[in-house]
């Protein structure tokens, strides 16, 4: 694993953004729906993997996209890649009032985050992004979250959204 390193900061405060600023040839993953604005010179690219990953055909893609419903995100994820001169700012946000924090994977235990489904926002690319399935059945029917759990695992930065304040 090697995630790009990117440089970011994140404002606001009942409706938080993260600006991320990349280097030439530098990638970041989001959400679909989650670009809020961004600079010339940033090439986007919808694929159906979050790039950590090399794709050997058809039944990977199908896989990845599969991993991805079940995770409760959409079937493609965007890319995004300074191409141009410079460092260049791209602005991700939620579209609902919350907060959005930071994760350090490299950081954590086994270089991994589980999350509710529809956390994640963005991260740097190499972040894998795939589900956690929960395993106590208590859990699954009356944790509120249900048996399948978002999972991003890598060694860079990622980014989730959780609504309202966080503790």
């Amino acid at each position: 694993m090697r995630s790009d390193k990117i440089d970011y900061g994140i404002i606001g405060d009942d409706m938080q953004v993260v600006q991320v600023y990349l280097d030439p040839g530098e990638t970041v993953i989001a959400e679909a729906g989650a670009l809020i604005w961004m600079d010339d010179g940033i090439k986007t690219e919808t694929k159906s993997g979050d790039g950590s990953k090399v794709q050997n055909g058809f039944f990977d893609k199908i896989k990845d996209i599969g991993t991805r419903v079940l995770s409760g995100e959409s079937l493609f994820i965007t890319h995004f890649t300074n191409v141009g001169v410079g460092k260049k700012k791209i602005v991700f946000g939620a579209g609902y009032p919350g907060k959005i924090k930071t994760l350090n994977l490299g950081a954590l235990p086994d270089n991994k985050f589980i999350a509710q489904r529809g956390a994640f926002l963005s991260a740097a690319k190499g972040t894998s992004l795939g589900v956690e399935v929960v395993k106590d059945i208590g859990g699954g029917f009356f944790g509120g979250e249900g048996f399948v759990l978002q999972k991003i695992e890598g060694d860079g930065t990622a980014f989730i959204h959780a609504g309202g304040n966080v503790i």
